[in-house]
């Protein structure tokens, strides 16, 4: 199976297809397909970008992405230093409710699943309370064969259908994803130099060149097409790095450290956005986050 931007290959023999990547990094574009596609992240860390919002991932991470999402996992920059330890594994399924599958899905006992793909139709990330039960899911799906894929995969999408009421959207419901294959990868090649350059310096003007716009056609292209002004989605992509560093399992920078190292030039620049991002101090974010972890230890 190829990938490639907006156009997912699909093979003749199958209905479901089942893929286990282990790679240096994610594939680096955004894209889209018609399938929905369910994955789990073994191995690796970076930022989910899916329609107009960005979700940090980690090992365990597992994503329902809706039909035509305009997506893409952008891995850590570590990934693309040459390191052969630092690697990325996961596994995902895809597939296609109104293609082969169609008959499958218009059947009287699948009514409540495809209710539930229409409520839902850009997918959510899995509460973590959910991620072990829908692993082995996973797992069972890349082993089976035949008719046995099938059931595999209806095991799989009522478990899926059980975390519906807990799950965080990948964006909002009135986000549109309907982009043709040309403006997706000009918006693809927009946010790409974004996730490149945030930890320096950019301005509206390097961006806008970078686009081949004026700064005014470009401020009016993006927030057509993201929800977000050039600023707040840069300093959404500078804060998703800052969260990551702050709690790194390694011994973490100082907050000014991070501050500086996510692209922000005023300490007191990072604390007032991040705040009103995240909703507390960079400080009590950190304490919240060592507080779950030691709940959590001392429940398991």
């Amino acid at each position: 199976m190829k990938v490639l931007p907006f156009t997912l290959l699909v093979p003749d023999d199958k209905s479901v297809i089942s893929e286990q990547i282990e790679l240096p990094h994610f594939y680096q574009y955004l894209h889209r397909h018609e399938e929905w596609q369910i994955t789990w992240v073994e191995r690796g860390e970076g930022t989910l970008i899916a329609g107009n919002n960005l979700h940090a991932f980690r090992p365990g991470d597992l994503f329902l992405i809706g039909a035509n999402l305009p997506h893409l996992f952008k891995s850590n920059p570590e990934y693309f230093a040459g390191d052969e330890s630092k690697y990325i594994k996961a596994s995902s399924i895809f597939f296609n409710p109104n293609g082969r599958l169609a008959g499958l899905f218009k059947m009287p006992e699948l009514k409540a699943a495809s209710a539930f793909l229409k409520n839902n139709k850009h997918g959510f990330k899995v509460p973590d309370a959910f991620a072990s039960l829908l692993s082995e899911r996973i797992k069972n799906l890349h082993e089976s064969n035949g008719s046995a894929t099938l059931f595999a995969f209806l095991n799989l999408l009522e478990v899926l259908q059980s975390v519906e009421d807990s799950a965080v959207p990948l964006c909002p419901d009135f986000y549109s994803s309907n982009l043709s294959e040309h403006e997706g990868i000009r918006l693809s090649n927009i946010i790409n130099f974004i996730m490149r350059n945030y930890n320096n310096r950019i301005d509206l003007e390097d961006v806008a060149n970078a686009a081949y716009m004026t700064p005014q056609a470009f401020c009016r292209y993006f927030k057509k097409h993201t929800g977000h002004t050039f600023i707040s989605f840069l300093n959404e992509v500078r804060i998703n790095d800052a969260c990551k560093s702050l709690v790194s399992d390694d011994k973490p920078d100082c907050i000014s450290g991070v501050a500086y190292k996510a692209g922000f030039n005023s300490i007191a620049n990072f604390n007032r956005v991040f705040k009103n991002l995240i909703g507390r101090s960079p400080r009590a974010y950190i304490d919240e986050y060592h507080n779950v972890s030691r709940i959590t230890s001392i429940a398991g």
